[in-house]
This record gives structure tokens, sequence and C-alpha cells, in this order.
């Protein structure tokens, strides 16, 4: 029998099936008794649940990214399914199927690289290009790369979301340079195809996703500076007397430590160049798209309007079909 992904639940049906945990948290109520607070995930999507009376041993008997297996009853709590545990204990390795925790799978994800591969080749610049060969060569960053997600929330939340946010912002580049003759559109591109790029060390997503101490301590902006840098010392080989443009290096990592757009918003400088200000805007829009769509397609109220979004101070439209 095939099982249910999140995405498919209703009101109060049955669940019994594996997920990844995560977020797990053993957290006391009012009276002081004891619940466990986590976020159980399929690659569908992840969704609140909450195990009421529990005990210290339960908070300890699991690790987040194990692979779990719930008994449950679903609901709707403010616009969003959670699941209410009856039990969970961890899943029986023969009752896994890896696949239905993949939300890019593997032909995509060549698919992808293909894309920025494309992208990259394409430019005219051969100081960008060289960079860009140097990134699309080395083994250990690909394999990063492709795997990691663009963020824990919001948008492109999952495996290969890093990479899907990226291309998308690639293509994106390309077009909107092609309006705007001042803009320096290998630069754009190759500003899209770095501006996250800290990432990968960032965040952590073997199963469940999640923060690193360097990323909760340093952030991918200052991480993706320093892995330009990295990779600009590489290309610079004494070998053939080569060294990268001072200006050309310092465009991109303003582009990486501007992209926020706004200092409140983790930016350590506002954009300052025209495709530092392009990148922000172009950025901003894939996310803001990539979140309203999931959120309609998350809402489990009836009828046109989502339930009312407190960060984003609004309800959302999702039409009358």
């Amino acid at each position: 029998m095939p099982r249910k992904f999140l995405n498919e639940y209703g009101e109060r049906e049955r669940v019994n099936d594996v997920f990844v945990l995560g977020e797990k948290q053993l957290r006391q109520n009012r009276n002081g008794n004891l619940y466990l607070q986590m976020r159980l995930a399929d690659k569908s999507g992840s969704c609140n649940a909450m195990m009421w009376d529990a005990d210290e041993k339960e908070g300890k008997q699991f690790r987040n990214g194990d692979y779990v297996s719930v008994e449950g009853l679903s609901q709707f709590y403010n616009g969003s399914m959670q699941i209410i545990v009856n039990s969970i204990e961890l899943a029986e390795p023969g009752s896994v199927n890896e696949e239905d925790f993949v939300h890019v799978d593997r032909e995509q994800i060549e698919k992808l690289v293909g894309q920025a591969k494309d992208l990259l080749n394409a430019m005219q610049n051969e100081h960008l290009v060289r960079l860009a060969n140097s990134f699309l060569e080395d083994e250990a960053f690909m394999r990063k790369f492709t795997m990691a997600p663009a963020a824990i929330k919001n948008h492109h939340a999952y495996r290969g979301g890093l990479l899907d946010h990226v291309v998308q912002l690639m293509r994106l580049a390309r077009k909107v340079a092609e309006d705007y003759d001042e803009i320096d559109d290998d630069l754009l591109v190759m500003g899209a195809f770095l501006h996250d790029v800290g990432k990968i060390d960032e965040l952590t997503y073997q199963r469940d996703l999640g923060y690193s101490d360097e990323g909760q301590l340093i952030g991918h902006l200052v991480m993706g500076v320093s892995i330009l840098e990295r990779q600009i010392e590489k290309v610079s080989a004494p070998i053939d007397n080569y060294v990268f443009p001072y200006e050309l290096a310092l465009r991109l990592k303003h582009m990486i430590v501007s992209h926020h757009g706004r200092l409140e918003f983790g930016s350590p400088k506002v954009p300052m160049t025209l495709e530092a200000v392009a990148l922000s805007y172009i950025d901003d829009l894939d996310a803001k798209i990539r979140n309203f769509k999931q959120l309609m397609d998350d809402d489990a109220n009836d009828g046109p309007w989502t339930t009312y979004h407190p960060n984003l101070e609004r309800k959302l439209f999702k039409g009358s079909e």
C-alpha cells in the first residue's frame, strides 16, 4: 500500500507512517507537565507535531535526523496541519524508503547542474569563466552545493533547494540584464551563482534541516566571502602568473554581503553597485514567490483566502476556483 504524504492529510485522519524528525524539543507546560514538540517531514513538506504527557526518556530517545515511526491524528490549527502524536519510535531500517524523503531527485539535480553550467559557460568575461570553472570542477564544493537547501523554512527548504534557487536567479539575471545595457550581465549571473554560497556550510542537511555551529555564529554572508576568497586564491596560481582582478573580486564580495538589501535584514552593507541592486531585488522576488506559493498550497482553510500570516501582516488570496 502506497504511503500517504503530509500534504495529503485532511482534518482528523489517522496517521501511521515514517517521517524524518527535526526541531525536537522537550518542553514544559504551565502545569509543569512535559510534552514533546517536533517537526515531522517527508518529501512533500513538513509540519509541527506534539506529543502530550511525554517524559525525559522519550525526549532523549530520538535525535534530529532520525527516521521515526509515528502513530497519531492530524488536525488543523491556525490554518496549518499538525499531528498529535500518540506513539513514536525509531523506524525499522526495512520500513524506510529513501525516495519518500527526496524533494529533488538525482535526475532533476543533474538537469539543474547542466543549466547552471550552460549559463556560466555563456559568459564572455574570461576571468569570471575561469573562476566559475574552478567552482564547477571542485568535487567537494559541488557535492555540498547540489545537496544544500536554500533555507530551513519559508522558501526552497529542501535538499537541492539551493541549486534550484540559484539556477532560477541566474536565469532571471540574464533576462534582466538583456533590458538594462548598463548592467554587466556576466557579473550579475556570477553574483547570482555565488550569492548564497555560504549556505553549503551554514546549514546542515543530511536528513533534517538545521544550522551548523559556524552557521549560527558567523552566518552565510561572511562565510560566502571566505569561500569566494579561497577559490580566487586557487585560480590565482603562480604557475602561469595569473592574478584574478582585484576590483572584480571586490564587486563579487560586495554582491554577496549586500544581497539581503537592507541592514535590518542582515546585510552588513546595502547594495552600492548596479549589479548588487539588481541581485538583491531578483533574490527577494524569487524567495517571496516561492514562499507565498508554499503558504497557499499548505493552507488548510476552505474558501478563497488563507489564514492571516502575522509575519507577512496579511492574508493571501488563493482564488475561488
